[in-house]
């Protein structure tokens, strides 16, 4: 859905990616028309460079185009959707610079603006990775809804930026003020983790997992993947297999394990994920092995893979986007392993049980049969029965 944005300086049209005329979710929130206004209204000069970090669909960098902002982010979708709102409005592509969190960062930062990411670890890591650029002039402004900004948030801003305070809320958005102290002792960043996966697990047990910060279950093995490791079909015959929405890359490496020939695709829209994914792949595979073709792509789920291609897709799909709940990145992801698997090839899914994925599979794929379940989640195999089907 595209919508119009007002802002202090021109009315933006915006939407989010991929753009869905069912979708009634705005591309921007409250916090970000409260960063625009008081930038508009305050006495800060937006000279320099001004670097915009967790922008979620693109809409302050959009706003912002006329100052050359650098934005980071961790999502695909995210640099899509700015590259669509920039066209949208009449910007150049070329006024902005778009990087992602894996990317070197600027060497200097005069405007440090930061859309408050779910993810502390995520800020965390953006915050330790960028404080090196920040000088003591560097205006640092941080933004978000109420229920994002907590203790934590603010504690981190000040243990690595500088003294940190926030303002008056305004309709249920605040604002973080930083200023940086270029004489601070920071800590070491400590992203990645690693840890040891537990056993009873299938093949993967007792292996290594690597996650960047903000990749879900940065500490520990999550009870859904848990289960869901418990019951992948090890003892199938697939020559192509997909984990999609990879994350951390441990249901596909657990699948390599076990089938060492086949080729391995993992994708996920995070550039955090699928950098994690390699990691845990290559930390557990070794030279005395003969593996097939092992691919770490970045995309917006299956597009780009050929239609009829694969056997195998692998799915725990997210039911959030950012803070609201939604099932259209499950629906685009059965959507497209329905398209890219060649007849006779199967997509499992792991889900919490009330999120009812076994509906969108019959509709789908006209079938769908229970693999397994417990109290909380279920498997579900779905088979495309045709090349028409």
């Amino acid at each position: 859905m595209t919508d119009r944005m007002t802002t202090p300086s021109a009315e933006l049209t915006l939407a989010r990616f991929p753009e869905d005329s069912r979708d009634q979710l705005r591309a921007w929130d409250a916090s970000d028309e409260y960063l625009l206004k008081h930038l508009a209204d305050g006495d800060h000069a937006l000279d320099g460079t001004v670097v915009v970090v967790g922008d979620r669909w693109g809409a302050l960098t959009t706003a912002l185009r006329a100052h050359r902002p650098v934005q980071i982010t961790d999502s695909f979708l995210t640099r899509e959707a700015t590259r669509a709102n920039l066209a949208r409005n009449g910007a150049d592509q070329d006024s902005v610079r778009l990087l992602t969190t894996q990317d070197p960062p600027v060497d200097r930062v005069d405007v440090l603006l930061v859309r408050v990411p779910k993810s502390l670890a995520l800020l965390e890591d953006q915050l330790l990775r960028l404080a090196p650029a920040v000088h003591e002039g560097t205006v640092v402004i941080g933004t978000g809804m109420v229920k994002e900004i907590h203790t934590s948030t603010l504690k981190l801003f000040e243990r690595i930026i500088g003294p940190t305070r926030t303002s008056l809320a305004e309709k249920k958005a605040r604002l973080i003020f930083c200023t940086p102290n270029p004489g601070i002792t920071r800590p070491a960043n400590p992203w990645p983790h690693s840890y040891t996966l537990p056993d009873g697990i299938g093949p993967a047990s007792g292996r290594t997992v690597v996650n960047h910060a903000g990749v879900f279950c940065a500490e520990r093995l999550d009870i859904g993947t848990r289960f869901f490791l418990q019951h992948l079909p090890y003892e199938g015959g697939a020559e192509r297999v997909v984990d999609l929405g990879c994350g951390n890359g441990v249901v596909g490496t657990a699948m390599a394990l076990a089938h060492p020939r086949a080729e391995t695709l993992f994708l996920d829209e995070s550039y955090q994920a699928v950098t994690s994914a390699e990691a845990t792949y290559w930390a557990n595979t070794d030279d005395t092995v003969e593996y097939g073709k092992a691919e770490f792509r970045v995309g917006d789920g299956l597009e780009g893979v050929p239609d009829a291609s694969v056997d195998l897709v692998l799915n725990n799909p997210p039911f959030h986007s950012h803070q609201a709940t939604s099932d259209a990145t499950a629906w685009r992801m059965f959507t497209g392993a329905r398209r890219a698997l060649r007849p006779g090839g199967e997509l499992w899914v792991v889900g919490n049980r009330h999120l009812g994925y076994h509906v969108k599979l019959r509709r789908l794929f006209g079938n769908s049969q229970l693999v397994a379940s417990d109290a909380k989640f279920v498997v579900l195999r779905a088979v495309k029965e045709s090349a028409e089907s």
